[in-house]
């Protein structure tokens, strides 16, 4: 169903410095074939963390990061400029017959690499300067890591400070280093040079990122995939699609489910990772009872939210699964529609229309607790803002995380001054004005056979209070777990490995 069946193929990110650009198989990042439902409200310009507009392939959506945090450890450019080779570089033997992209010397702290344009070498602004400790600290031989397990095998902090390079040799397969420490040789392959050295860090969430966003009409309706594509143990493509789904649009249903025992909704979500376990326990399977102190475990409305707010780290999926709603004795059931919201899209909203509110909500900490359980009582290491975003100061914000549970939030303190309680208080009541906008709400119906699986940190749920008695099963699984699925999943294993290792 629409952008399902297209094959994935990941985009790219400009260079800085002349270094190529490098796919990105960060969970936030991804781009659409097709073209997403346009919604006028949110200013494709300023949706650095999600655009909800076309988008073609090969296109990017890049924001403009704050200087230096992101700006890859140790790896700055050359400050002031230089003559080429100063007195004390010495310059890398080139055994590449001239084809080499780099003029590259080295000093006793560090290595200089000068983009080149045939035999010219570019400005020395271009320059990029990468200390030894950084290159031999990420040497990637099988001495240095352990090719198994791919972690490192050594301490950097071990070897003398002042390790540096005897020779540097400019190959056609990368730059080879003789260290003066041990005789050590490294090898450092262009690709590796090329993601890591002159450019910006891929974050987490990345920058780059295209979410499409929906509206109350969810254009071409909400994606969907089958159970038995899913469950295929022969293939993952069922898999890829689902967890696909979620990371551009935040919510997937799973067709043909079978209900007649909760056990296939429970293997159903054990294919996308390990069920969470939190004081409600794994795997859930209810009826609204109040079995647990909560009021999921009832029958009345509840308002658009994002789940476990006073967990450190949030639930990062949501599943449930109606296996059935039966009507009280002599009458009907009634009620019951579900309700979700696009928390992100929202977000965006409140930082176009009002910048002071969509920075209170991202400054200002908020207290959360789960209290109603005797012998719980949870809340956050820290109080966590309701709209977590990078660079929120800035024109193109990076929204990581929605938190908005009005039921569970705790007592707002107050300090000295309650000028900017007030001005939180203004600035929620417009984002609870956004959520419960016609637009901004898609209704629908749960039914046996459908299991809807979505992502907490952006997805806000709720629904409509109904009568009689509804049996939902369901879990929660970790964010980190969901996002490993969909990028091994979705990309070859070495590409992955070489954005998230280095």
């Amino acid at each position: 169903m629409y952008f399902l069946n297209r094959q994935l193929v990941p985009a790219t990110t400009s260079a800085i410095a002349g270094f190529a650009a490098q796919p990105s198989f960060n969970h936030r990042f991804a781009f659409s074939t097709q073209s997403p439902e346009v919604d006028p409200e949110v200013t494709p310009e300023v949706s650095s963390g999600g655009g909800a507009t076309e988008v073609t392939p090969g296109s990017t959506s890049e924001s403009t990061p704050e200087v230096n945090p992101d700006l890859t450890p140790g790896l700055t450019p050359a400050a002031d400029p230089l003559p080429l080779n100063s007195a004390q570089d010495e310059v890398a033997r080139d055994n590449t017959g001239g084809t080499s992209e780099y003029h590259i010397t080295f000093s006793p702290v560090e290595v200089t690499f000068k983009r080149k344009e045939g035999s010219e070498v570019m400005p020395q602004r271009l320059n990029i300067a990468v200390p030894h400790v950084w290159l031999r600290e990420n040497c990637r031989c099988s001495e240095c890591v352990n090719q198994a397990t791919m972690q490192r095998n050594f301490s950097v902090f071990d070897l003398p400070e002042g390790i540096a390079p005897k020779t540097i040799t400019l190959e056609p397969a990368g730059m080879r280093i003789s260290w003066n420490h041990e005789n050590h040789e490294s090898l450092y392959d262009w690709d590796f040079l090329k993601r890591n050295i002159g450019r910006r860090r891929q974050r987490y969430p990345n920058s780059n990122q295209v979410h499409v966003h929906w509206t109350s009409k969810f254009l071409g309706g909400p994606p969907t995939v089958q159970y038995e594509e899913v469950m295929d143990s022969t293939s993952t493509k069922g898999l890829a699609k689902l967890t696909d789904a979620l990371v551009r649009r935040g919510v997937v249903f799973v067709e043909n489910t079978p209900f007649d025992d909760a056990i296939h909704t429970k293997h159903l979500l054990e294919r996308i990772g390990p069920i969470r376990e939190t004081h409600y326990g794994g795997f859930y399977d209810f009826v609204p009872d109040m079995a647990k102190a909560d009021t999921a475990y009832t029958n009345i409305a509840l308002p658009a939210h994002t789940d476990t707010t006073y967990f450190t780290d949030p639930a990062g999926l949501q599943a449930f699964h109606m296996l059935s709603h039966t009507a009280p004795e002599g009458s009907q059931a009634e009620g019951g529609m579900s309700l979700l919201v696009d928390g992100e899209r929202a977000a965006k909203l409140l930082f176009q229309e009002d910048r002071a509110a969509f920075k209170a909500l991202c400054s200002r900490g908020v207290p959360y607790h789960a209290s109603g359980n005797d012998g719980v009582t949870i809340t956050p290491t820290a109080m966590r803002p309701v709209i977590e975003a990078l660079n929120f100061n800035s024109d193109n914000p990076d929204i990581i995380r929605i938190r908005w549970n009005n039921d569970d939030r705790g007592t707002m303190r107050i300090g000295q001054s309650s000028r900017h309680l007030l001005e939180w208080y203004q600035a929620a009541r417009k984002f609870d004005e956004i959520l419960k906008r016609p637009k901004s709400q898609y209704w629908f119906q749960l039914k046996p056979g459908s299991v809807l699986i979505f992502d907490n940190y952006r997805v806000l749920h709720g629904r409509s209070a109904f009568t009689g008695q509804r049996r939902i099963c369901g879990a929660y699984i970790n964010h980190d777990d969901f996002v490993s699925r969909w990028r091994n999943t979705n990309f070859p294993r070495d590409k992955v490995l070489a954005q998230v290792i280095g």
